[in-house]
């Protein structure tokens, strides 16, 4: 199967601005861009007021993991054209396509009273001091967050 989305021609600032109005229509009260040195949206930021707390939340992009992706579709699985190899503007719109898709996905079981918004967005939870979501702090001393076994040594 290819890689979802491969086949976009919508602009990032399209998809962005699509992230903004799903984010706003569930509650969003300040959203924020976070650009690299080129002028490319690295990550999306969002504060939602939940029982009286505002909580940011951060979502990034990984660009290398998705120009990865699409290097190993062109060389390795031979599921895309040689056209996709290396083209890092292809995997911005994608990359951020598919995070639209997950929001969408996402807000539809927010909607339907199945989860709740910071359940479904906790390892996006953003600590402004740090800059570090709940997730990359996870990583960094899973010890602090969860009681492991003895001798559990994975990673």
């Amino acid at each position: 199967m290819a890689i979802k989305n491969f086949t976009t021609k919508i602009p990032v600032t399209k998809t962005i601005g699509e992230i903004e109005e799903l984010l706003s229509q569930h509650g969003a009260k300040k959203i924020l861009k976070d650009y690299d040195g080129a002028g490319n949206v690295i990550s999306v930021s969002f504060m939602v007021t939940i029982d009286n707390n505002n909580i940011p939340f951060k979502l990034p992009i990984d660009l290398n993991a998705w120009i990865a992706l699409l290097n190993k579709a062109v060389n390795e699985d031979r599921k895309l054209p040689f056209r996709y190899a290396d083209d890092s503007e292809q995997a911005r719109r994608i990359g951020w396509r598919v995070i639209r898709d997950w929001i969408d996905a996402q807000m539809a079981l927010v909607e339907t009273k199945t989860v709740k918004l910071d359940q479904v967005f906790l390892p996006y939870v953003y600590d402004i001091g740090t800059d570090q979501t709940l997730y990359q702090k996870f990583v960094e001393n899973k010890s602090k967050f969860i009681a492991l076994p003895e001798g559990d040594s994975s990673e």
